[in-house]
């Protein structure tokens, strides 16, 4: 009896053992998927290999990534280039992709050099990468200043814009000359976790739960600096932001338009992409999953946003599409149905999270000009 007492109590101690790690384990994903990395390109793309690189050409390993239309950046440490559409009828070798080479703004592509392919086609500031005149300023927040680039523009609308999931204030200068040339000024915030701005008290993110905080900071400071109307931009993340604060700001009321791409409307969907991207096993992703919806404060019983269709009050221009593998579209193909009356839904193929003005700018940007139109 005393053997069988004794196995019985090793094994026990080995389950419970097994169980902890796996429970740290799952904490570390957890963290790992949760914590702000500004600048960092999001888990899940491949790593391109550059073949070449040579005057207005870049050769690189053929896969999905590499073969996306459109316009977009190459980023590895200490390099950023950006790429055009894919070259056709150029000899190349069957494992190769050749792609219109716009500009490499730092550091060289090199062969063998390892690239990630991102939505960032610029880096800088919107003087130095688009020569566009802007002012550095601060804007109040709960946390403290949180620093932004105001572009002046003439009329009384406008726009911020908000940035997602591994980006910052440079992935939004993709839209910047066009609203220029609209002569609508921009804010471009940057918030919670990224560089210059306040630390999140916890030292994690929260998919927009906390961030949106920030964003009606920014609407504050806008409607004090002369800003009658307000469009929120948001990618990701900062559409989920822009959605918070469009429910729950004392000033929502002049928000009068948000254009939300790639948005994070289903948490748990986008948690359990980021976790498994991540290379977390998959017998740790669903502990992980529970330890980041903990950790972030979103539990089964917190609503979503828009999980109340019928709520919304202002035009939502909505780009989204079925390539998006960490932030679902069906939630936005679902609000798209409930409120057809406000809400417009531009169906991007081909494009990855965050990446709908990469996959084809002229059309996003007539869309764009159509929403934005009647807001002026």
């Amino acid at each position: 009896m005393r053997t069988a007492t004794a196995t019985a109590a090793a094994v026990t101690t080995t389950l419970i053992g097994a169980g902890a790690a796996a429970a740290l384990a799952g904490r570390y994903a957890a963290d790992a998927a949760l914590r702000p990395e500004p600048g960092r390109p999001l888990p899940g793309g491949p790593r391109l290999s550059v073949h070449s690189a040579d005057g207005d050409r870049v050769v690189l390993t053929r896969s999905l990534a590499s073969l996306r239309p459109g316009v977009h950046g190459l980023t590895a440490p200490g390099i950023h280039a950006a790429v055009g559409p894919v070259l056709d009828g150029v000899p190349h070798g069957p494992d190769t992709v050749v792609r219109r080479l716009l500009r490499v703004t730092h550091g060289t592509l090199d062969p063998g050099t390892r690239v990630t392919l991102t939505p960032q086609v610029y880096a800088g500031n919107p003087r130095t990468a688009l020569g566009l005149e802007h002012a550095d300023v601060d804007v109040p927040g709960e946390l403290g200043p949180l620093p932004a680039w105001f572009l002046p523009g003439a009329r009384r609308t406008w726009v911020i814009t908000v940035h997602g999931l591994g980006a910052g204030r440079e992935h939004p200068m993709v839209v910047m000359p066009f609203l220029h040339r609209l002569r609508l000024p921009v804010l471009a915030l940057g918030y919670r976790g990224d560089l210059g701005a306040p630390a999140p008290p916890d030292g994690i993110g929260h998919l927009g739960e906390s961030e949106w905080r920030d964003l009606d900071a920014a609407v504050r400071y806008a409607l004090r600096y002369g800003a009658r109307r307000i469009v929120l931009h948001g990618w990701s993340t900062g559409a989920a932001m822009a959605v918070r604060a469009a429910e729950r700001s004392a000033l929502a009321g002049r928000i009068s338009g948000m254009v939300l791409d790639s948005p994070v409307l289903d948490w748990h969907t986008t948690l359990r992409n980021l976790v498994a991207a991540r290379g977390t096993p998959a017998p740790l992703v669903p502990l992980a999953v529970r330890a980041a919806e903990g950790r972030a404060g979103l539990r089964a019983d917190h609503r979503p946003p828009f999980a109340d269709p019928g709520a919304l009050r202002v035009p939502v221009l909505l780009f989204h599409g079925p390539d998006d593998t960490l932030a679902p579209w069906e939630p936005s193909r679902r609000l798209a149905a409930a409120r057809p009356d406000l809400v417009t839904l531009h169906t991007v193929r081909n494009a990855g999270h965050g990446a709908m003005w990469n996959a084809d700018p002229a059309r996003y940007e007539e869309a764009l000009r159509r929403f934005l139109t009647p807001l002026m």
